[in-house]
């Protein structure tokens, strides 16, 4: 009797790339359905800006890398007039503030703390972004025995509490509140004189001189 060949069963691989394809499409779906975003360019409304932060300081080198890779279109300009928007600086101060201190007298732990106030204009002055002030606070424990490692520690702490903020910026800059103001920025406010803006509250004397902590200091 001839024996008819036995159909062969597609290879285990044929099955595992459909199965594999499923699972990235499922993965999306759930991802997507929490909200996650993966992280890229967010494109400003605006293709050029001015800053009155000093390009030459770290906090205003920080936020002009940070403008450029979230929005690679958009460059700064020098000349205020001949920019899309202006963001303004208002204020950006930091401070240590004591918070415990021992039976003998020393600081146990510090309070460190970065106020940033900022507004957001196009070319002819109408409000984008009306004065907005983000902060950032965090504490930590001092050892007076090692004076200069806690200081380079709080420099530390510092800078990343700067990128801290100039991410939150960078947020406000591409929010939609901000896109719905640059479409209807001829019937907006002009902006506000920053003389009639009321200053934040000066900061708790820090105790120790500022100019010794790496990265700290106002900008």
């Amino acid at each position: 009797m001839r024996r008819l060949p036995l159909k062969q069963s597609p290879p285990f691989s044929a099955f595992a790339r459909p199965a594999r394809a499923w699972a990235c499409i499922m993965l999306c779906v759930l991802l997507g359905a929490c909200g996650f975003k993966l992280r890229g360019v967010s494109p400003l409304p605006f293709n050029t800006m001015y800053t009155n932060i000093p390009e030459n300081s770290d906090f205003g080198s920080r936020l002009r890398r940070a403008v450029i890779a979230s929005s690679p279109h958009t460059r700064f300009v020098t000349d205020a007039a001949a920019a899309d928007a202006k963001l303004i600086q208002l204020s950006n101060t930091q401070s240590l503030r004591e918070v415990s201190i021992n039976a003998q007298g020393l600081v146990e732990e510090y309070e460190l703390n970065l106020a940033f106030v900022f507004q957001l204009t196009d070319a002819k002055g109408h409000v984008l972004l009306a004065p907005t002030t983000l902060t950032a606070t965090r504490e930590i424990p001092y050892d007076a025995t090692a004076v200069q490692a806690k200081q380079g520690e709080i420099g530390n702490l510092f800078i990343e509490m700067q990128q801290s903020l100039i991410d939150r910026v960078i947020r406000r800059l591409t929010s939609p509140d901000v896109i719905e103001a640059v479409k209807n920025a001829e019937s907006g406010p002009v902006e506000a004189n920053p003389a009639d803006i009321t200053p934040i509250a000066p900061q708790a004397r820090p105790p120790m001189p500022l100019s010794n902590v790496p990265g700290a200091g106002s900008h």
